[in-house]
Formats: C-alpha cells, sequence, structure tokens
C-alpha cells in the first residue's frame, strides 16, 4: 500500500495563491473547496490510506526557542479564517485531520512517516509537500516527498542532488543556511554551496572543527574558510538552537494521537458531509465521494 500524508496547511496556501492567480479577490472559501477537491480527486484516484496535519495555530514550541520564528502576524485573514473549515470539511470528507497547536503540521507528518515506514505493509509513504524541512525523514524511495504542484517525487537521491547532503544532515544544513519561511536566518556568511560542502565532509554541525586549517586537512574545498571558520566559532551555540528548530519532531502525542496505519484508511465520508457541501457550495460532492468508494 502506498501511505498518502498531506499537508493541509501548505494545501490551503496552494489553493487559496492558486485562485488569487485567476481572480483579483478570491471567492469566499475557494481556497477550501480547492483542497476539498484535491483531497478527493487523490481518493478517486485509488488512495487508500491518507491523513492530513494542519497547523490549527501557525505558532508552536519552537517560537519558545527562538523569538523570530514565524508567527500568524501578517497572515491574510482569507487563509487564517478557512483553516477550521478546512479541517471540518476534510474529517467529513472521512480524512483524519491532526490539528497541530504545540507542534506544526511538518511534525505531525514527521510522527506519521516514521509509524507507517516501521509498517511491513507500506510500500511506500508519499509526504505530500515540498517543504524542504521534510527531506530530513525522506528514506531511499520508500519515504518520499511529492510536489504536487510541480507533479514531482522527491526522494532520497532527490534530496542529495538538490542539497548536497543528505537526509541526516537538512537539520544541520538548514541550521548553517537559515530557512527564511519559517523566520531563522542561520549563519552570517553561510550559504548553500558552502553549507553542503563542509556537511559532506562533517555530516553534523557537532562535527565541523573550528579549525579552518583542519577543514583543508579533511578536503573540505570552500570559499573564505577563514571567515567561515570564525563566523561558525562565535555563534556555535546558535547554530546549535538553529538546528533545534529546524529539527521535525517524530514523536507527537503529547499534542495529537495520530495513531497508525489502520486508522487511516479511507472508508467513506461522514454523515456530515451534506451540510459541508452545501456550505461550500459543492453540489456533487456527496456524489462524488460515494462515486470514490465504488470498488473499495
Amino acid at each position: 500500500m502506498i501511505v498518502h500524508l498531506i499537508d493541509g496547511t501548505y494545501e490551503l496556501y496552494r489553493q487559496h495563491f492558486g485562485q488569487a492567480v485567476r481572480h483579483s479577490t478570491p471567492p469566499p472559501l475557494a481556497a477550501t473547496r480547492g483542497v476539498v477537491t484535491s483531497t478527493l480527486q487523490l481518493l478517486a484516484g485509488g488512495a487508500t490510506h491518507v491523513a492530513v496535519s494542519v497547523d490549527h495555530v501557525i505558532e508552536s514550541f519552537r517560537n519558545d526557542l527562538y523569538d523570530g520564528y514565524k508567527t500568524s502576524e501578517g497572515m491574510e485573514e482569507a487563509i487564517l479564517e478557512q483553516l477550521p473549515v478546512m479541517e471540518d470539511a476534510l474529517r467529513a470528507l472521512g480524512v483524519p485531520v491532526w490539528e497541530m497547536v504545540k507542534y506544526e503540521a511538518d511534525d505531525g507528518l514527521a510522527a506519521a512517516a516514521r509509524i507507517a515506514g516501521e509498517d511491513a505493509r507500506v510500500d511506500q509513504v508519499q509526504m505530500l509537500t515540498p517543504d524542504k524541512d521534510l527531506g530530513q525523514m525522506v528514506s531511499g524511495n520508500r519515504i518520499v516527498q511529492y510536489d504536487r504542484r510541480n507533479d514531482l517525487i522527491i526522494n532520497e537521491q532527490a534530496v542529495i542532488e538538490k542539497f548536497g547532503v543528505g537526509p541526516a544532515s537538512i537539520a544541520d544544513w538548514l541550521a548553517l543556511v537559515g530557512d527564511t519561511a519559517d523566520g531563522f536566518p542561520g549563519l552570517a556568511g553561510w550559504g548553500a554551496k558552502s553549507a553542503s560542502n563542509v556537511l559532506a565532509v562533517y555530516k553534523n554541525i557537532e562535527n565541523i572543527p573550528e579549525d579552518e586549517s583542519q577543514w583543508a586537512t579533511d578536503g573540505v574545498t570552500v570559499r573564505g574558510a577563514a571567515k567561515l571558520a570564525a563566523t561558525f566559532r562565535d555563534n556555535k551555540e546558535l547554530a546549535r538552537l538553529f538546528k533545534v528548530v529546524a529539527t521535525v519532531v517524530t514523536n507527537v502525542d503529547d499534542d495529537v494521537k495520530i495513531g497508525t496505519v489502520d486508522d487511516w484508511e479511507w472508508r467513506g465520508p461522514s454523515k456530515d458531509l451534506a451540510a459541508i457541501a452545501k456550505k461550500l457550495e459543492m453540489t456533487d460532492l456527496v456524489e462524488r465521494a460515494e462515486r470514490a468508494m465504488v470498488g473499495r
């Protein structure tokens, strides 16, 4: 079986801004309709085990670790207002929804990917998000990311080709380079190439020597090594903090109980779908959901 794990927050963004391209003012609940439609398309295409992880609130434990971490400030109201509507709609469709509060949607996906990856019945786990944070969960062709917008599977080889390091070094790479989407800057002067070159040899920031002369001895080739090493020496604790911030959590039981693979099997819509369909003005939603159940 293939397990499909959807980043609901990302999907809502994707649908909202997709609508914004087509309309100067997106219609009310248009993004939610888009998420429901794309999820139903996945189910109609034969997906059997599907679950959605959502940032029920944007802030998380990471805001307590680093003041600059992303918040809901400045987010479009249309997105914030649709989060609970989307959650209700997906749940009515019969899809498990994990409303993350302490943790983030990425953590829910990571925890589920770990559980599914340990289940011998699972042939592949697809995390439906292009978010580079989830690259650290990728494993061979068994646990992969699926970028739906570009119809692209991101397996372990693709992660290495993109970042120059394997999944085990992604959090370290982000600690050095930073992640503007999540609101932490990395270390000054460190870019994608320099981080890749250094981590290709040392794998983790804890292993990076403070003396750049050792880098040369170990075969690291990087421009401005002396300046990079000085920045690293002076900001080592900050780099460690950023690594903690960038590392996905793989056990979220103290926030949301996500269950097992069997809990994610789609067994059809609930009786609440008719009311949701009316609210979303999707007149054929119930019929389409029932058609997707045929043959299961």
